[in-house]
């Protein structure tokens, strides 16, 4: 097993363990919290989220990676500059606090905006030190610290809310997974030195951090604006309903996308050293995760209502047909994790900047007018928008990498066979789960082994090279098993 497989494996172990956490605190969550509670929670964490989104990319995560030859000066100076403007956004969020709560008519938020604030303080140490292990690809440090972060975020926000915090609950519990994700990355860093006051090399990190920043924002921003809009214009419980089908149609995004992403800055960083053709490392990374993304998307879409009632419970109902329209939307974006990297890679951060600034402003606006209409109608938005987004990122970068149209289409037609293999089976459980043939939690079950096999069956028939890499991950677990069992028998 290579460094990269067996860095996947680790960053698995880390998500999977980390959306077990989610699974069971959202299902306890929604059954304490009402939509309207929520709704409060995800307003603040939008507001903290672009926020943070801002500062972080002076200095952030992507600046550290990229960078080719990585001093101590650069580190403490990226530490330097991202703490200094975290520490007076928290201010200004503290004393803007009550603005922000009126301009929103929605008094409840105050409190929440002011102990989210908390967070910031947190995440220049935690967020250099994450970089730092990423760049070295010493992800079971991370997964060990990010378990136990997640464990004190579900412990802490179930008990406040068993106790009537309402709200606050979830916002405190964030706050505890901030600290102890912070102390612990701090135990396990060897030299401190790096957190180190420094402007060295400010130059540097501002000149990056102005275009990776302007993407990052704009990006988060568009993510988050429509549980802002939704409160503004409509309610708190709108906001509520859209944010839980926003968390279930992103599970996609914890099973896999969250898995790899950390990876594929460092990875592709390395292939560009070694003189690899990015052409090709792009087009099998959108083969790879087409056949994945599209398969689990339409399953989540034709299996929605059971999956809502067994998990948030029969009160959220409503979320059901946000969902479905939210996972038809999102197939657009396959290869959406790997644009920003591939920009990078190709030394072009400005054409990142550039594409999001023509594909998301008039999203925006879109997204603006639709929420006069009802929350269905924002989520019905993003089957014209997501494409749109898609289209222009391909555009801009398809002349770095001499990308034709052709060749996208090859990289993805297996993907294509996969994912109506997979429909067809799950389809055929939907119509026995609303005939009443299979209850519920039955028809759950069978959709997903029928679904497992009728994709593993795609992947088969269309010599898809997934199969190579699901063989490849199965003789490296094979091979640690036998060091394991020999690591526990030895006193």
């Amino acid at each position: 097993m290579n460094s990269v497989h067996r860095s996947v494996l680790f960053s698995a172990l880390d998500r999977y363990a980390g959306l077990v956490l989610f699974f069971v605190s959202t299902a306890v969550l929604s059954r304490l919290l009402t939509p309207g509670e929520f709704g409060v929670y995800a307003v603040v964490n939008a507001l903290t989220a672009i926020i943070a989104a801002a500062f972080q990319e002076f200095g952030g995560a992507n600046y550290l990676i990229q960078k080719r030859e990585l001093s101590h000066g650069t580190i403490r100076t990226a530490f330097t500059i991202t703490l200094g403007i975290s520490l007076a956004i928290a201010l200004i969020l503290l004393a803007t606090a009550d603005v922000v709560s009126r301009l929103l008519a929605q008094d409840s938020l105050r409190h929440g905006i002011e102990v989210s604030a908390l967070n910031l303080v947190f995440i220049p140490v935690s967020g250099t030190l994450i970089a730092l292990f990423r760049r070295d690809m010493q992800f079971s440090t991370l997964a060990i610290c990010n378990f136990a972060s997640n464990m004190a975020v579900a412990l802490v926000s179930i008990g406040l809310a068993v106790l009537n915090f309402s709200y606050m609950a979830p916002i405190w519990g964030s706050v505890a997974g901030s600290v102890v994700l912070t102390a612990l990355l701090l135990r396990c860093y060897r030299d401190l030195n790096v957190l180190r006051p420094s402007l060295s090399e400010y130059r540097d990190v501002l000149e990056f951090g102005l275009y990776s920043c302007g993407v990052s924002v704009i990006n988060v921003f568009y993510n988050l604006a429509p549980q802002l809009f939704l409160a503004r214009i409509l309610d708190l419980t709108a906001v509520g309903l859209y944010s839980r089908a926003i968390n279930l149609t992103q599970v996609f995004d914890r099973l896999v996308t969250q898995v790899v992403n950390p990876i594929i800055m460092p990875a592709i960083v390395s292939q560009r050293a070694a003189g690899a053709d990015l052409k090709g490392v792009y087009l099998d990374a959108v083969q790879l995760l087409s056949a994945v993304q599209w398969p689990f998307l339409t399953f989540v879409a034709l299996m929605a209502k059971p999956i809502v009632l067994i998990w948030l419970g029969g009160a959220w109902l409503e979320v059901v047909p946000l969902v479905r329209i939210l996972c038809l939307a999102n197939l657009a974006l396959f290869a959406a994790c790997l644009s920003y990297p591939v920009f990078l890679a190709v030394g072009c951060v400005r054409d990142a900047l550039v594409s999001s600034f023509i594909s998301l402003p008039p999203s925006l606006l879109a997204l603006l007018g639709a929420s006069f209409f009802g929350v269905e109608a924002v989520a019905a938005c993003a089957l014209l928008t997501l494409p749109y987004q898609a289209a222009v990122a391909i555009y801009y970068l398809s002349p770095h990498l001499a990308l034709r149209p052709s060749e996208f289409g090859r990289a993805l037609l297996k993907s294509c066979v996969v994912t109506i293999a997979t429909v067809s089976g799950v389809a055929a459980c939907a119509v026995l789960i609303e005939a009443g043939t299979l209850s519920f939690v039955v028809g759950l079950v069978t959709a997903m082994v029928v679904a497992a096999f009728c994709w593993l069956w795609g992947l088969i028939v269309t010599r898809h090279p997934l199969l190579a890499h699901l063989r490849q991950a199965a003789s490296g677990l094979l091979e640690m098993a036998p060091r394991l069992r020999l690591s526990r028998s030895v006193p």
